[in-house]
C-alpha cells in the first residue's frame, strides 16, 4: 500500500481511510502516541513498559528499549528526533522521578525532572523553545525546560489538569475540574490566566486538549466521551459529539492537519470523523482493535495512527477514490513492513 504527502483533504478522502499496518507485538496497552512535528516519525509507550520509535514512511518498528524500573505512560517528542519525554508509573513516591528525558539514539537518560508526587497524565511540548509542561493527579501543572532539572513554575489546580501549547507556542491551555478552560500567556504565566473559558453542561474531567494549527480552534475530549470543538479565540462552542462510553478507557480525539475534520475513538470499537464546517458525521469505521485509547493524525500525512494494544496506520484506500484525489499531494511512498 502506498502512502501519500498532505494535500488539502476532502470528505471522499477522509472516507477512504483505511488499515496500511498494523503491529500487534505490544503485549499491554498502548498509553500514548506522539508524532514528531518535521521528521516522519512516530513514538509509542505502552504498559509492557516499552518504548518503540516507528518510521512512519515505510510502516517500520525502528527500535524497542524497555523501562522496568519507571515503566512508560505519557510521551512526547522533543525537537531533536532522537529525543524523547516520557513520565513514569512507577517508584513515585519512593525517587520522584517522575519525567525523563530520553535518548533513542542510545538508550540513555539525559534528565530526570522530580517533584509530581502522583502519575503525570498531561504532557506537552513547547513548539518554539525547550520548555515542555506536565499534568498531574497531585493537582499541579508543572513547567519545565529540557536544559535545567529544577522546576521553573507551577500552577495549582482542581482536578485532574490537562494541558496544550497552541501551535505558535505563545499560549498555553489547561483544562480543569468543573470544564473549566483557563489561557495563559507562555511568557507571563506567573501573572495568571488572560481568559478563562467554560464548558456549559458538562462537569465531567477532560481528559485531552488540543489546538488546531492555525490556532482557531480548541479539542476537548471529555471522561464522558463528549468531544467538543471550541473557537479558541472566544470560547464559543463550535461542535460537539457524544460517543459510547467505554468504562476504564479514555478516548483520543485528533484534528486534521488543516483544522477541517475531527477524528475520535468510541465505547463502540468504532471510530468516527465528523466535517467540523458542516458539522456532519463524514465516516465511521470499525477499528479492528476495540476501543482506541489513542488517536493522531499525522502533522504531514495523509495518515492517523490509532492504537489500544495494537497499533495501526491508516492512509487513504486509492481503489475507493475518484482519479482526480488519487493523486493526494502527487507523491507516494511504499508502505512495507
Amino acid at each position: 500500500m502506498n502512502m501519500t504527502s498532505l494535500a488539502q483533504l476532502d470528505d471522499e478522502i477522509v472516507r477512504s481511510m483505511s488499515i496500511g499496518a498494523v503491529f500487534s507485538d505490544f503485549v499491554e496497552k498502548i498509553n500514548s502516541i506522539d508524532f514528531h512535528r518535521t521528521a516522519d516519525l512516530l513514538i509509542t509507550a505502552s504498559d509492557d513498559d516499552s518504548v518503540r520509535l516507528y518510521d512512519i514512511a515505510n510502516a517500520k518498528l525502528l527500535k524497542t528499549t524497555y523501562h522496568k524500573k519507571h515503566g512508560a505512560d505519557c510521551i512526547c517528542f522533543t525537537h531533536h528526533p532522537s529525543s524523547v519525554i516520557c513520565s513514569s508509573k512507577y517508584n513515585l513516591d519512593a525517587n520522584g522521578e517522575s519525567l525523563r528525558y530520553l535518548s533513542m539514539y542510545d538508550n540513555r537518560c539525559l534528565r530526570y525532572f522530580k517533584g509530581h508526587k502522583e502519575r503525570v497524565v498531561s504532557l506537552c511540548m513547547s513548539p518554539i523553545n525547550d520548555s515542555f509542561m506536565s499534568g498531574s493527579l497531585d493537582h499541579s501543572v508543572r513547567i519545565w525546560d529540557l536544559r535545567v532539572n529544577a522546576c521553573q513554575g507551577i500552577l495549582r489546580l482542581r482536578g485532574r489538569p490537562t494541558v496544550a501549547y497552541d501551535h505558535q507556542g505563545l499560549v498555553f491551555a489547561v483544562a480543569m475540574e468543573g470544564g473549566a478552560i483557563k489561557l495563559f500567556d507562555s511568557r507571563s504565566y506567573d501573572k495568571g490566566p488572560f481568559d478563562t473559558f467554560l464548558v456549559g453542561g458538562d462537569t465531567a474531567e477532560v481528559c485531552d486538549i488540543k489546538f488546531s494549527n492555525d490556532g482557531k480552534s480548541m479539542l476537548l475530549t471529555t471522561t464522558s466521551n463528549n468531544v467538543y470543538v471550541l473557537d479558541a479565540y472566544v470560547g464559543e462552542k463550535r461542535c460537539a459529539f457524544s460517543l459510547d462510553p467505554s468504562p476504564n478507557t479514555t478516548i483520543e480525539a485528533t484534528f486534521t492537519p488543516d483544522g477541517q475534520y475531527v477524528l475520535s475513538g468510541s465505547g463502540d470499537g468504532n471510530l468516527h470523523a465528523w466535517s467540523i464546517r458542516t458539522r456532519n458525521k463524514v465516516a465511521s469505521w470499525d477499528s479492528y482493535i476495540g476501543v482506541a485509547s489513542c488517536l493522531k493524525w499525522a502533522p504531514r500525512r495523509a495518515m492517523f495512527v490509532a492504537a489500544s494494544s495494537v497499533l495501526t496506520f491508516w492512509i487513504p484506500n486509492a481503489s475507493k477514490l475518484s482519479p482526480e484525489d488519487r493523486d493526494i499531494g502527487g507523491q507516494s511512498e511504499h508502505f512495507s513492513q
